[in-house]
């Protein structure tokens, strides 16, 4: 196994989760998808009526069930180099995909208490080499990470990609709606008080608007070889 951290930073549907998990198999280290943490927090939330109807979060109950230790969350890795992600006993890594938690969790990663509980468990699981993707990855969670990237790419097509990942799933979405999530999240993530997203000073820009996963593959390659003397392909 290679003892690396390569942080992947970028905005929401940019394919940060894809591109982490084969450079996690073809590594063969963990791979760590920081979102799917916050999106089991939301989870947790809304399955304990903690947000309201009308979007407000009930921060101080559910702060008190983060300090009191209720919410358990670990992850397994598969073999196809993805994470299966646990809420307690339960499997929660499709439920944590489904709209109705992609509409929440943005506010839910822009309190301090969940950032702070979050980046503990990330460094619990990523300690000894992983490849983690997020928002802040880079530039909070793991700051001394050996080799960082910023990934980007123009909203309509990210949209696209949500709607396609979307129906796979076997969900029916509206593109518009859709499109309407990535552009808030993009606002509310760039924006929030505590590590919004932002690029890294030392990170290296991967926009993949026009770009196959290959492709970005190919060119992380060279990266590897030349820094680490390591190889992907």
């Amino acid at each position: 196994m290679t003892h690396i951290i390569i942080a992947i930073d970028g905005y929401s549907s940019t394919g940060k989760g894809t591109f982490a998990v084969e450079i996690a198999r073809r590594l063969g280290i963990l791979y760590l998808d920081s979102g799917a943490l916050y999106r089991t927090v939301t989870l947790y939330a809304l399955q304990h009526e903690e947000i309201e109807w009308n979007g407000t979060i009930r921060e101080r109950q559910l702060q008190e069930d983060i300090l009191l230790g209720k919410i358990e969350i670990s992850v397994l890795p598969k073999s196809d180099g993805t994470m299966r992600v646990f809420l307690g006993d339960e499997d929660v890594s499709a439920k944590i995909r489904e709209l109705e938690v992609a509409r929440n969790v943005s506010p839910i990663a822009t309190l301090p208490f969940v950032r702070n509980f979050v980046d503990e468990q990330l460094h619990r699981f990523g300690a000894k080499g992983c490849v983690m993707d997020g928002r802040d990855i880079g530039t909070a969670v793991f700051p001394n990470a050996d080799l960082k990237i910023f990934m980007t790419a123009d909203a309509e097509i990210r949209a696209q990609r949500r709607v396609l990942q979307m129906e796979q799933a076997g969900q029916h979405p509206s593109f518009e709606e859709v499109l309407k999530n990535v552009q808030e999240r993009d606002y509310i993530d760039s924006h929030r008080a505590m590590n919004p997203l932002r690029q890294a000073e030392d990170a290296i820009v991967l926009d993949n608007s026009h770009m196959t996963v290959e492709e970005q593959l190919v060119w992380l390659d060279a990266i590897l070889r030349e820094r680490f003397n390591l190889q992907l392909l």
